[in-house]
């Protein structure tokens, strides 16, 4: 029998990427340093490396984390058997929601990641770009459901709309670092969503 390499690991690593995520996002890509990721993930140095190789590393596992959560999040607002203009308001309601308050404030670390680095690290780029493509299919799709069942406004494009939206919410998430108020955020949602349905 072959005995097994190394010893196994005595950590969970999903649980080791979640708290990197927190870290990277509160401060950021370049500020945060080893020793925060080492107090963050509560690992040594040893481990941290030989679980995800660097800091490079480690911070695509935790932005891929954070998205895999918001798509899966998104599956659920856009499920196929949903109304799809309810699945739209489930949808705005919830960035509202993360835009409010104390969650507004901190932000979103894929907003704060594309200004940080979008345009000089193309791995990161490839994943803000993806993560913004699979939203935009998922509103898409449920505009083209509202306009199979004669609950799209006339004359509007449901990729064009789409597009609008996601520019909408990740606008949202920016302007929630101001903390505006719950119901100016929830209304103005409402008033972009009631210009592409009847």
């Amino acid at each position: 029998m072959q005995s097994p390499r190394g010893r196994p690991r005595s950590f969970d690593v999903d649980a080791a990427v979640e708290r990197a995520m927190n870290a990277f996002w509160s401060h950021g890509y370049h500020a945060t340093a080893l020793p925060d990721l080492l107090r963050a993930t509560k690992l040594s140095r040893g481990s941290l490396y030989a679980a995800f190789g660097d800091k490079h590393s480690l911070f695509l596992r935790a932005l891929d984390r954070y998205i895999e959560d918001a798509v899966t999040r998104m599956d659920v607002e856009f499920a196929p058997g949903r109304e799809p203009v309810e699945a739209l308001r489930a949808y705005l309601a919830g960035y509202v929601e993360r835009t409010s308050g104390a969650n507004g404030r901190r932000g979103c670390l894929l907003v704060a990641t594309a200004m940080e680095l979008g345009g000089q690290d193309a791995e990161v780029a490839r994943r803000v770009a993806g993560f913004f493509k699979a939203m935009e299919a998922r509103v898409a799709g449920a505009l083209a459901r509202a306009e199979a069942v004669g609950k799209l406004a006339k004359g509007v494009d449901p990729s064009s709309a789409a597009k609008i939206l996601v520019c909408f919410v990740e606008g949202l998430r920016v302007v929630g670092k101001t903390a505006p108020a719950r119901a100016t955020s929830q209304a103005t949602a409402d008033a972009l969503l009631d210009r592409f349905i009847k």
